[in-house]
């Protein structure tokens, strides 16, 4: 599956906004948005005093979400063509369906250090679903899934380096976490007032609307 390979820190700064793409490193002093706040290039300075237009601002929504969830534009538009044709409001099925992709839990659940490693760990089969092997990071979770890494890998330095830096209490509300089993369940499809992000989702609806 495609995927992006560029400098990441790059993305954030392109963003003007720290979207956590490289995990715990973003808390630190080595976090290169906060040593370099400012669009990379040549010409940063003059695109960051332009004022964007509707669409401009419509686009640099979506590219902030597709980044942050670390999607490509393909996926990104399916998975909001499919947002689109539940029932509801498009915005928040959209970020409800992102939030309740495999890969995603997998990080928010403190199994892994980041989106990108959480990916790649699901992609090697080091995760199963209700006793069973997933390896599709994209995998749709339903509240009552159960998520554990495999038998043989739990004594992976990753895994147990990123748990050892998990607070008391700063599970999210959808998620629980049995950290003795390397075990996760997901309770429920969050909703968006608990989902820890603030995109403007509805500039994204806006923008594929045209």
């Amino acid at each position: 599956m495609a995927r992006y390979r560029g400098a990441v820190c790059k993305l954030c700064r392109t963003e003007g906004e720290k979207l956590f793409l490289k995990g715990a490193r973003c808390q630190t002093v080595k976090c290169a948005f906060e040593r370099k706040g400012y669009p990379p290039g040549q010409q940063a300075k003059a695109r960051r005093m332009k004022k964007l237009s509707d669409y401009g601002l419509q686009l640099r929504e979506k590219q902030k979400i597709k980044r942050y969830y670390g999607l490509l534009e393909t996926q990104f538009r399916g998975t909001f063509n499919r947002a689109n044709q539940k029932k509801g409001i498009t915005s928040e099925n959209l970020l409800q369906m992102l939030e309740s992709r495999l890969d995603n839990v997998v990080f928010r659940l403190g199994l892994a250090p980041s989106r990108n490693a959480a990916r790649q760990l699901v992609r090697h089969r080091h995760f199963m679903v209700n006793d069973h092997l997933v390896d599709i990071p994209s995998y749709q979770l339903k509240p009552g899934d159960v998520i554990q890494v495999r038998e043989k890998n739990r004594k992976m330095e990753i895994i147990h380096n990123t748990m050892r830096k998990i607070k008391e209490g700063s599970q999210l509300p959808w998620l629980s976490l049995d950290k003795a089993n390397l075990k996760g369940k997901f309770l429920e499809v969050p909703n968006r007032a608990d989902i820890p992000v603030t995109f403007n989702e509805n500039l994204v609806v806006e923008l594929y609307s045209k």
